[in-house]
């Protein structure tokens, strides 16, 4: 256990109907103590783990507020520690006030990701478990959600797990039989070391494809929307968010910068980038739009290209479709309420996703969201199986499996076995690197470094 006694506030900060202050390490029962005086003159010190008693909370002689403290025996606690919570009402003063009592009586301001970080620390958690907790606190839908719970409650590291210990057996293996060959050990079979190690290859690979698809549901996709002027991209734009956030008329150039808001299509969360419409102008204002579209439009990892059904194919929108032609786009052709004027087949051609839709009416969405599930690779992906979440552990996975390939192209080369076991050995470390087993204290620190204060 470390010898600092933590504390901080574990709800969020702002106006709320409780308010949780933690207190975490060897003396956290003794420092509640001091702040805490329960009603039925119950000492926390003497408490049993998973009980709690009412009483107020003081500094010095002033009486603050009214609280339950919760007591968490070592080892069974969140951290690993001795744990106690105190519950106060909510609202940013006296959660401070009760925290300030807290720090004054011997405890420390915890630093970000220190709960979690010492349940790490103490075993009660691998470090992709440790990981998925700030998932869970930030997942901004249902699949996101899913993804980190299922983290957190294994099944990732199940499938590490289940990959290394076939690594661990082959290299085992090739040890013995290479160190000790008088023993009655069986020979190596290449056939069938090349057999398992292909198994992890699969694996391996099927963790890192699922990754991209796992980061859009947890960090959403930047998402442009372009097309020349007035062909519903404002529209467009007001109906995924909702609410009027572009102003729409009938007069094109309207939209002359880009309007940015964050919405879910479905279960993706979209980056929406609305641009001024792109077409050749000689207005000095509107010119600087356009051309700030056309590079949100090549760095975009979606692109929404707007077309109006009820108007032929322009210039502007030819240039459109060939500026997108290997870009991850949807052609979304909008005003299908109104008589079909648009040359489809030319879009068609050129671009694989087409939704129909109409803005104005809102019909289509469902459409949209299907092709878009499609592009960002999320229409197949189970978000409850255990992705990988971070890009440190897509790292590692990549390290392990680089390791894999190169052990089966050492095989099949006649190399030396001796040179296969180390290679093998290399994706069992990277292995033990992405579950925290065998991790450095920088990694250890720079993963809860991203966390907040109080988790």
């Amino acid at each position: 256990m470390s010898e600092r006694t933590i504390a901080a506030i574990a709800t969020a900060n702002g106006i709320g109907g409780v308010g949780v202050i933690r207190i975490s390490g060897e003396n956290s029962k003794q420092v509640a103590e001091k702040v805490f005086k329960s009603v039925s003159d119950k000492k926390i010190t003497e408490m049993k783990g998973y009980t709690a008693t009412y009483g107020k909370v003081y500094d010095g002689d002033e009486l603050i507020d009214e609280a339950v403290a919760l007591v968490f025996n070592a080892p069974h606690s969140y951290t690993g520690e001795d744990v106690v919570e105190i519950s106060c009402h909510g609202g940013m003063y006296v959660t401070k006030r009760v925290l300030r009592a807290v720090l004054k009586n011997g405890a420390v301001s915890a630093e970000p990701g220190e709960f979690t970080k010492r349940a790490f620390l103490n075993g009660k958690m691998g470090l992709t478990e440790a990981e998925s907790v700030m998932d869970i606190i930030s997942a901004r839908g249902s699949q996101s959600a899913r993804a980190a719970l299922s983290c957190m409650e294994g099944k990732l590291r199940q499938k590490i797990d289940s990959v290394r210990e076939r690594l661990v057996n082959c290299a085992a293996h090739l040890s013995a039989w290479a160190d000790y060959p008088e023993d009655d050990i069986p020979q190596v079979n290449t056939d069938n070391l090349i057999e398992t190690l292909t198994e992890c290859k699969t694996e391996l690979s099927k963790l890192l494809k699922n990754y991209d698809a796992g980061k859009v549901i947890r960090e959403g996709v930047d998402t442009v929307i372009a097309g020349r002027p007035n062909v519903g991209k404002s529209t467009l734009m007001n109906l995924l968010s909702g609410c009027e956030r572009s102003i729409v008329t009938n007069i094109p150039g309207t939209t002359r910068d880009v309007i940015e808001e964050t919405v879910m299509l479905g279960e993706i969360p979209l980056n929406l980038s609305d641009t001024a419409g792109i077409r050749s102008t000689d207005d000095p204002v509107e010119s600087i739009g356009v051309q700030k579209a056309k590079e949100r439009v090549m760095r975009a990892g979606l692109v929404f290209a707007v077309f109006d059904s009820s108007q032929p194919l322009s210039d502007d929108d030819r240039e459109l479709v060939e500026l997108l032609k290997d870009a991850p786009a949807v052609a979304v052709i909008n005003k299908t309420d109104l008589e079909q004027q648009l040359d489809v087949e030319f879009i068609s051609q050129r671009l694989k996703h087409i939704v129909y839709i109409s803005a104005l009416n809102g019909n289509g969405a469902d459409e949209l969201e299907k092709e878009v599930a499609d592009i960002v690779g999320t229409a197949n992906l189970d978000a409850s199986e255990g992705i990988l979440a971070t890009e440190r552990q897509r790292v590692s996975a990549e390290n392990a499996l680089n390791s894999v390939c190169e052990a089966i192209d050492t095989i099949k080369m006649g190399i030396t076995l001796d040179a296969v076991t180390v290679v093998i050995e290399d994706a069992i470390n990277s292995l033990l690197e992405l579950t925290g087993e065998r991790v450095t204290e920088t990694v250890v620190d720079r993963v809860f470094s991203h966390f907040c204060v109080g988790k």
